[in-house]
């Protein structure tokens, strides 16, 4: 039996001990999942800082103009894989897997995402979304005018870059706090 690690590194509030609005918001997110997501416990401990995530990450995921939900969720993995975060490779593979209706794509995506059976398209986003993570600072018209070429307009390609960029902060609070994946998480959207 593996050892019982902690949540994180970070001091893990009691539910009842947190604000209405982040209590209401994770019983919320364990009613509808069975569980909460220890991302939330995580982050609780500085009520100020979840509600500017939470705000944030909800305005760039919940959307599905331009990037589907199921898209946004790979841009997601193929990130947080490159940024080695289990805590993101898992969680939001488990959501990708339900987005996606599909059991393998979060593997193949985490893995190599070149090799993943996914559309053009979605290679020409994944490119993108990897350069940012990795050399925002080459990013030029040329790369712009790929992603418009492959169907992507301005709205579009400013939510790839903003979710790539996000995820790459999250990433890193992740790694750095030890953030453990639910265990829930890795059977999700499975069959």
């Amino acid at each position: 039996m593996p050892k019982t690690r902690p949540v994180a590194r970070t001091p893990i509030p009691t539910v009842d001990s947190l604000p209405d609005d982040i209590r209401a918001r994770i019983l919320t997110v364990q009613e509808k999942s069975g569980f909460i997501p220890n991302v939330f416990l995580m982050l609780a401990h500085r009520p100020a800082e979840f509600r500017a995530f939470m705000a944030y990450h909800d305005t760039l995921m919940d959307k599905s103009e331009g990037v589907t939900k199921a898209e946004r969720e790979m841009i997601v993995v193929a990130v947080s894989a490159l940024n080695q975060c289990q805590y993101c490779v898992v969680a939001h593979g488990a959501i990708l897997r339900i987005r996606a209706k599909n059991p393998l794509i979060a593997d193949q995506v985490a893995a190599n995402w070149r090799k993943a059976d996914i559309s053009d398209k979605q290679k020409a986003m994944l490119e993108f979304a990897i350069k940012v993570t990795l050399r925002a600072n080459e990013v030029n018209d040329a790369d712009h005018d790929a992603l418009r070429q492959a169907g992507f307009d301005d709205e579009a390609i400013w939510d790839i870059a903003a979710i790539a960029a996000f995820f790459g902060m999250s990433n890193r609070l992740a790694n750095v706090t030890n953030l453990r994946p639910n265990d829930e998480f890795y059977a999700m959207g499975r069959g």
